[in-house]
């Protein structure tokens, strides 16, 4: 794979408020421990990751930032196996003393677990 393939684009990111609101509507859900996951079907032919990293969840914006990283990161890699859906990511306070490696655990799990939600839904 070329390296297009693997870098992470404006294109795949939530910008706009409106985006995030018609997320927030009415959403699939999938949640653990460390992150509360909404998605719902886009009319692309790609998925789209926005982030919402609470302040009053992860005090410190060190932590805030290296979760955020995560996500983005673990997202660009499975970004060619998800179907076209926009995804809100919420990361929950056990996030901030989990390891990169449960979290990595843990967004795999939730990635498969929205696509196939997603797919059902139409």
């Amino acid at each position: 794979m070329s390296d297009d393939n693997f870098s992470f684009p404006t294109q795949f990111r939530l910008g706009k408020p409106a985006e995030y609101t018609k997320v927030f509507a009415k959403p699939v859900k999938s949640t653990d421990q460390f992150f509360t996951l909404l998605a719902i079907k886009n009319d692309l032919d790609y998925p789209r990751l926005g982030l919402a990293i609470a302040k009053k969840n992860i005090k410190k914006a060190v932590t805030r930032n290296l979760i955020k990283r995560a996500v983005r990161e673990n997202f660009r890699l499975q970004r060619q196996d998800l179907i076209n859906i926009d995804i809100v990511v919420l990361a929950r306070r056990d996030a901030a003393n989990a390891s990169p490696a449960l979290l990595k655990k843990s967004l795999d799990k939730h990635w498969i677990k929205l696509t196939t939600r997603c797919n059902s839904y139409l």
